[in-house]
């Protein structure tokens, strides 16, 4: 997921090195995490059936645990940002700012962000779903 998204950026002639670096290693970390936690869910919903659901399993496991956990990093990183503007730590109002700030960090993200898993994260989801259907055989 580093891959994809330090290729996309760098065909696009994004920003600073420093930061495509430094996406590119939230992408990474957040890929890297979510694989443990997309092959467990994958292997609990195919448990016992046919290669396509096994296949459609890890599809939709992995899909989903990168993008949460890739997300969920990016809204600590947008929070931590933001968090010298925000109200005294366990206060109402900044419960309300914690709430808000990491929401509109996940929306950013589901708009900005998704697009840098193509084309290559893409490819690497096929090819892990298509490896994990096979081996379980």
């Amino acid at each position: 997921m580093g891959a994809s998204a330090l290729v996309t950026l760098l065909l696009d002639g994004w920003e600073t090195p420093e930061k495509i670096g430094t996406v590119s290693l939230l992408y990474a970390c957040g890929g890297a995490l979510a694989f443990p936690f997309g092959l467990f869910a994958a292997r609990l919903v195919s448990l016992g059936r046919r290669w396509e659901v096994a296949f459609a399993a890890a599809f939709v496991c992995l899909l989903g645990a990168t993008i949460g956990l890739t997300g969920g990093l990016y809204a600590l990183q947008y929070r931590s940002y933001y968090a010298e503007w925000h109200a005294p730590a366990f206060t109402r109002n900044w419960a309300i700012q914690f709430v808000f700030t990491v929401l509109i960090a996940l929306y950013q993200f589901v708009v900005l962000g998704i697009r840098l898993y193509f084309p290559l994260g893409f490819a690497a989801l096929l090819a892990a779903s298509v490896w994990f259907a096979r081996q379980r055989r």
